[in-house]
């Protein structure tokens, strides 16, 4: 379908491509059937070609960069969904030889009329950083430039490219940084998003903190309330000023409160971080209702925001208070969203609210999740430390689930209960002794170790049991975990130093086990025992000290929230989800000392020139819409006997200018400097030559540049201005402002009043009246009496007809030969390359796969400008491995070339697997010849002698031109260029287009349109 000669055909087949591509399938092997067709007509077929091209470019790079051409002359199409889909696709395409064309697309789609096309030129230029980081300062430009841009729908994009690029040029923020905050609430959701996240760390580095100052104030306030009345008459003591917000940040803080009511939670999450980060102490409790409002989100959206409240909740309480109904668990809570909760309302436990919360953790204690219930155990010891007056209670609720039948239940409150003895151990005998009995039912190995340790830590409260204890773990010491054998021998140890008459040879029984126990983390731990409290002939100094080495009072543990660290990331990020710096994760600054100069975002307005020079040096008011731009004063010193059409130059000039600086102003500006340039003459002249522009400001609206200087063109050739040997638009210009007075005069006299049109004005000349000839004497005097001023000593003069020298860092000299024929400047008016009218399928074998052990090889003309070089044919090679063995390092080996011939080599191929096929693109030089290229195709053990062999037709680049173009460049051939010959053609070959077929297919050539049928011309360029 995809080459039927049907676009309907060919739109249906690209439906379905792009859903195989939707549902996640693999379309990569119809890419040279899909890039065949984006040189299409059809606005549908493109768009969809384009977006195919999207996926697979950076896969396919090679057969991609056969299409360069036409995405650069889609970068000029009328749609403007066409140029910024092939600016996309050129930025898919990751090749490191395509830089300085990418760079020029990206800076004139900057410029574009089109927001959309703006937006996709700032999508690329994260893709070109990517890729080339040395174009880091270009890339900067086209960002400052793109940050001033006024519509909405770029300001995202630019600063997601500001934060990929640049994000330390905080510079670049300062005069825009009013205007994002305005825009902001205009801006799509993708977008708020982004430049919420990037104000915030600007204003940490430009305002003073809110908070620190708060504090200041208050203490001053105390002061001055309870001080005495010699201290307030004491005025030689500096006091520290009130706190007065900037007004750029209760700017910020104004502009993005209206965004807590936002749809979308992202938005929601990036104001609150905001106001927690930057807004006083007093206004953060703002975001809290809407933080709750988000609680009713998916599940994936809950886990996020409940992290970002439990770390907010551990410095502001107060904050989700009223709302602790909202964080109560529910049944259909997956365990994570639980434990989260569980956090929460941990942190908001108080003296007021603790019943209620205790109440609900009795529930939770007994859930079927046994991870949720060990977390609410925890939970609850959290608490008795915390809120001292309902330890006691904590610790008998504990001490009753260690009746519990669940083992997990029992473990945990076993590990909770040992940190809260540690606290009184001394009241809480009975509760140790009644651990001690459940050590022969628990089996968990960290409850095991606990008990062990509290028996150990506090034996001499309970002589009687502790000996026991030593004998039962002696007896199981081989079966036991690594931590509970550890717990055994501090256990020995220390009832060693305190009742060494009933547990001496307990002790060395157990010394003994752990000499040869296959842990060398426990054979250590014994060695070290046994050396420090055994005495004997070796022992150190140490050993005298080991009873208050192992007997010594240790602090109580301080049960502390996981999130209590988190705060040190910025909240929302992936950096704060994950507690650890993630990549490109950029910190928050400190607020700065002193406060930054408020004056850097002051915006200076441009206001409009209001006053003109005349010839005789005086100063004249000028109209209300006179508009200033660039050069127009150097038109002025022209005079007002310079012809029309320099005028009109000069006009379509700096109209263009201003839409490179601007973006975009309105046309009308240049008809007004127009119209100043024409009123800059004295005497009964400068009233005709304003009435003049006035006329010329009806008709330069609909006035194209390029066809004005055609026109000028004409109107000195009829009237014979230009100099002899002058023949180009420049010199014609030129020669136009060096002539003769009254030459001059008769010029412009008649230039202003003629008709806007592009062929006649020859002839509209003609019917005019000339001006008599005292104004031709009187304007010749006031010539001669000013200094003349050529149009091409102008500073912002840009001949059109010169193509522009391309800038040293963009294009380095290396590069220009190989992009030669890829440059976006269109040096040709009338013939231009085109797009190939019909390429052949057929494939011509290079190797056969019994000839290449398996490795099979074919190749095609896709008739394309080669990429390596304009002299160069394009060809694409395709290599199957028809074997059952992988083939590696397929690339060009020995060269056997004639003289002249060149050959650019594909990249090398790594390997090919069995039953896979690859498509690679290289260049041949022919030298304009027929001769065959003659090479090795080697492999990593093989090399194969093929060549590639030309036809004629293969040889040629199709051109475009008009008819009348053609018959002008046919008319320069010479009687050796031509030749005639006659054809027999078949009846069902007879038509005109079956005879255009044939012939398109033969040979690469382009279709000359004309009105006659029987007669059909084409036109090509050799390579």
């Amino acid at each position: 379908m995809l080459e039927s000669s049907k676009d309907s055909l060919k739109l249906e087949a690209m439906k379905r491509i792009v859903g195989l591509i939707a549902k996640g399938k693999n379309a990569s092997e119809l890419f040279p059937a899909v890039v065949k067709n984006v040189a299409s007509k059809n606005i549908e077929l493109k768009k969809l070609v384009y977006v195919y091209l999207v996926r697979y470019a950076e896969e396919q790079q090679d057969v991609a960069l056969l299409s360069i051409c036409t995405f650069q002359r889609a970068l000029k199409d009328p749609n403007q969904l066409i140029r910024a889909s092939a600016l996309r696709v050129l930025s898919s395409v990751r090749v490191p030889v395509i830089v300085p064309i990418m760079m020029l697309a990206i800076k004139e789609a900057a410029t574009d009329l089109s927001p959309y096309v703006r937006k996709t030129a700032a999508h690329a230029i994260q893709k070109l950083y990517s890729l080339e980081p040395d174009q880091k300062e270009h890339l900067i430009e086209v960002i400052e430039k793109l940050l001033k841009d006024k519509s909405t729908l770029v300001a995202g994009s630019v600063v997601m490219a500001f934060e990929e690029v640049c994000p330390d040029r905080i510079d670049l923020i300062h005069k825009n940084y009013r205007k994002l905050c305005n825009v902001l609430v205009d801006v799509e959701e993708w977008g708020q998003v982004l430049i919420i996240n990037m104000l915030t760390r600007y204003a940490r580095t430009q305002f003073l903190s809110p908070w620190k100052q708060d504090e200041i104030f208050e203490e001053n306030c105390e002061q001055a309330f309870y001080g005495s009345d010699d201290e307030r008459n004491n005025k030689s003591e500096p006091t520290s000023k009130p706190y007065v917000m900037d007004p750029d940040h209760r700017l910020l803080l104004r502009n993005t409160k209206p965004l807590l009511q936002s749809r979308n939670t992202a938005v929601v999450m990036a104001v609150a971080q905001l106001y927690w980060h930057l807004a006083p102490r007093s206004e953060v409790s703002l975001v809290t209702k809407s933080l709750v409002r988000l609680l009713r989100s998916h599940r994936e959206v809950q886990f996020i925001v409940l992290q970002n409240i439990a770390t907010m909740s551990i410095q502001r309480k107060g904050m989700f208070e009223p709302y602790l109904k909202s964080f109560y668990v529910r049944s259909t809570d997956p365990t994570h969203i639980k434990t989260l909760k569980l956090e929460i309302l941990t942190n908001l436990a108080n003296g007021a609210n603790i019943s209620t919360v205790l109440r609900e953790f009795q529930t939770y204690v007994k859930s079927q999740d046994k991870q949720f219930a060990a977390a609410t155990i925890q939970a609850i010891g959290r608490c008795a430390t915390n809120i001292s007056e309902v330890t006691d209670t904590c610790l008998n609720g504990l001490v009753l689930l260690l009746s519990n039948r669940d083992e997990t239940v029992v473990a945990e409150s076993v590990v909770v209960i040992k940190k809260l003895l540690q606290t009184q151990p001394t009241q809480h005998s009975d509760i140790i002794k009644h651990m001690a009995k459940l050590l022969d039912n628990i089996a968990v190995p960290m409850a095991r170790a606990s008990i062990v340790w509290l028996i150990g830590e506090y034996c001499e409260r309970v002589p009687k049991i502790a000996p026991d204890v030593l004998r039962k773990m002696a007896k199981a010491f081989t079966c036991e975990e690594e931590i509970v054998k550890l717990q055994t021998l501090n256990l020995a140890a220390k009832l060693y130093l305190t009742n060494a008459k009933q547990t001496k040879l307990l002790t060395q029984y157990i010394l003994n086990l752990g000499k040869y126990d296959p842990n060398y983390d426990i054979r250590d731990r014994t060695r070290f025992i046994r050396q420090l409290i055994v005495p004997n002939e070796k022992s150190g100094a140490l050993s005298k000290y080991a009873k208050k080495i192992f007997l010594a009072s240790k602090p109580a543990p301080v049960l502390e929230s996981p999130f209590k660290d988190r705060d040190r990331f910025q909240l929302g990020t992936l950096s704060h989800t994950l507690n650890t710096k993630a990549s490109g994760y950029l910190e928050l600054s400190d607020w700065p000392v002193m406060a930054p100069d408020q004056s850097v975002r002051n915006v200076e307005v441009v206001e409009p020139f209001t006053q003109s020079t005349t010839l005789a040096g005086k100063v004249k008011a000028a109209k209300p819409d006179d508009a200033f731009y660039s050069g127009s004063g150097d038109e002025e010193a022209s005079g007002s006997g310079s012809e029309s059409c320099s005028s009109e130059e000069s006009g379509s000039d700096s109209e263009s200018g201003s839409d490179d600086e601007e973006n975009g102003r309105k046309k009308s500006s240049s008809d007004s400097a127009s119209s100043s340039n024409s009123s800059s003459s004295s005497g009964n002249e400068s009233r005709s030559s304003q009435s003049e522009s006035g006329s010329k400001k009806k008709n330069l609206k609909k006035r194209n540049p390029r066809k004005n200087k055609k026109s000028c063109k004409n109107k000195s050739e009829n009237d014979k201005i230009t100099k002899s040997g002058s023949k180009t638009k420049t010199d014609s210009v030129s020669s136009e402002s060096e002539e003769s007075s009254s030459e001059k005069s008769s010029s412009s006299s008649e230039s202003g009043s003629e008709p806007e049109t592009d062929s006649d004005s020859g002839t509209d000349q003609k019917k005019q009246k000339p001006k008599p000839k005292k104004e031709e004497t009187k304007e010749a005097r006031e010539k001669t009496t000013k200094q003349e001023v050529s149009l091409l000593d102008l500073d912002d003069f840009a001949p059109v007809s010169m193509p522009t020298a391309p800038r040293p860092a963009m294009l380095s000299p290396s590069l220009i030969t190989d992009l030669e024929g890829l440059s976006l400047l269109n040096t040709s008016l009338s013939i231009d390359v085109t797009s190939p009218v019909y390429v052949p399928a057929k494939s011509h074998e290079l190797l056969h796969r019994m000839s290449g052990k398996g490795l099979a090889a074919q190749y095609h003309f896709p008739r394309q400008p080669c990429i390596y070089s304009s002299d160069m044919v394009s060809v694409q090679v395709t290599l199957t491995n028809s074997g059952d063995q992988t083939v590696e390092d397929i690339h060009i080996g020995e060269k056997k070339l004639p003289s002249g011939l060149q050959i650019h080599d594909f990249n090398s191929i790594e390997s090919l697997e069995p039953g896979a096929s690859i498509t690679v693109s290289m260049g041949i030089d022919f030298n304009d010849s027929t001769q065959a290229a003659n090479f090795q195709l080697c492999t990593k053990s093989d090399q194969f002698n093929v060549s590639i062999q030309p036809a004629v037709g293969e040889l040629l680049l199709p051109v475009t031109m008009s008819e009348q173009d053609f018959r002008t460049q046919q008319g320069k051939l010479t009687g050796m260029n031509e030749s005639a010959a006659t054809i027999s053609v078949n009846q069902e070959n007879s038509s005109s287009r079956a005879i255009v077929h044939k012939v398109v297919t033969a040979a690469n050539l382009g279709v000359v349109p004309s009105a006659e049928d029987r007669i059909h011309r084409n036109d090509l360029q050799t390579l």
